[in-house]
């Protein structure tokens, strides 16, 4: 426990109903700043697309999109969700985080998405805030959850342009390279002994000595979140979950009146996942600017069709980057929401109840550190 928890998101003491309120309020409000630049930047590179593209080109190419295939390409991203959610539920049993109910479960998971836009995905964290307002878990076990995350999806995402990769000669220097450190980062936190060691020794210095209890907490749950055996099962669902989208652009570009079969799906794997890697490695808002440039460079340069024009390219990136990208913005922003609303009706219940007792709602009982 942490004597003189500090204003921040890692803050891990327990606290009143109302108290985990404001730290969740609080830890989104100093997220907006950075939420609002990824909007901003949203807009320019939105502007510089259409005018990439021309703009009255672009309208023209949107138009004759086949837009009922826009369902089986939203069921694609769905699937994917619906999989990296198992994936939130398997690591979450393996730090034996107190059980919640599967759908407050599943609105926390997807509450991380309405962060996308947060430079690094930075603002994900949110979902270790909110797993401890409800179960008392300190952040800084949930954050290697989030880590695990991001590392085996990178890693599955890799995995999958691998597929293309022996075909496309483009950015294999910076696959080889991500793949490095993402292998090195998962052999760091799989075996921490000598970060733990190195931090224990540095605990006299001002900055270091703060942190390292939480830190020394992380290393502990990643310990348990990188053995060999789960981290091989969870890149095997990250590697199907991703090829789910990958096939929904491949759906995109024939619905944008591109030919092909097999060798088309394996330009659109091998262009969402580099552009993928890419925008994550940018550190940028949801790897906005980068993303799109690589997927217009991409389906520009290795689409061997006379319809894929600029326009085209554009309107491709444009469609899949909504249906990766802005959908899980909406659905994040709408189930952060209905979560929060969710908490402040069993806050208010226990409340209303206290002391001699209180009345759960829909799942809820407003404690912090039981489970419900």
């Amino acid at each position: 426990m942490v004597t003189q928890p500090r204003p921040d998101m890692t803050t891990e003491s327990t606290s009143s109903p109302a108290d985990g309120s404001e730290a969740t309020g609080s830890a989104l409000h100093r997220l907006a700043p950075r939420f609002a630049v990824g909007l901003v930047l949203a807009i320019l590179v939105v502007s510089g697309l259409a005018l990439f593209g021309d703009a009255r080109q672009l309208g023209t190419a949107l138009r004759g999109f086949d837009w009922w295939l826009a369902v089986p390409v939203l069921g694609l991203t769905l699937f994917n969700y619906a999989l990296r959610f198992w994936k939130w539920e398997i690591y979450l049993r393996r730090l034996a985080v107190p059980r919640m109910p599967l759908l407050t479960s599943a609105l926390i998971f997807l509450a991380g998405f309405s962060m996308s836009l947060t430079p690094g995905k930075v603002g994900e964290l949110i979902k270790g805030v909110l797993v401890r307002r409800l179960t008392g878990t300190p952040v800084s076990r949930t954050t290697a959850i989030v880590a695990a995350e991001r590392i085996t999806d990178g890693l599955a995402m890799l995995a999958l342009a691998g597929l293309g990769v022996a075909q496309f000669a483009y950015g294999r220097t910076l696959l080889a390279v991500a793949f490095a450190a993402a292998l090195g980062v998962v052999l760091l936190l799989g075996r921490p002994r000598l970060l733990t060691a190195v931090l224990t020794r540095l605990e006299g210095l001002p900055l270091v000595g703060k942190v390292l209890e939480h830190a020394v907490a992380f290393l502990e749950a990643s310990h348990a979140l990188y053995q060999p055996r789960l981290l091989a099962g969870m890149i095997g669902i990250g590697v199907v979950s991703w090829a789910g989208e990958c096939l929904a652009f491949f759906l995109v570009l024939r619905g944008l009146g591109i030919d092909g079969g097999w060798h088309l799906l394996l330009v659109a794997t091998f262009v969402l996942t580099v552009s993928s890697v890419f925008g994550a490695l940018s550190m940028l808002p949801g790897g906005l600017g980068v993303a799109e440039a690589s997927v217009t460079g991409m389906l520009l340069l290795l689409v061997d069709d006379g319809s894929m024009t600029r326009s085209v390219a554009v309107a491709a990136t444009l469609l899949i980057r909504f249906a990766t990208l802005w959908f899980a913005v909406i659905l994040g922003v709408v189930a952060l929401g209905l979560l929060q609303r969710r908490m402040a009706r069993g806050t208010a219940m226990t409340e209303r109840h206290a002391p001699g007792g209180f009345e759960p709602v829909d799942g809820f009982d407003g404690k912090v550190g039981e489970a419900t």
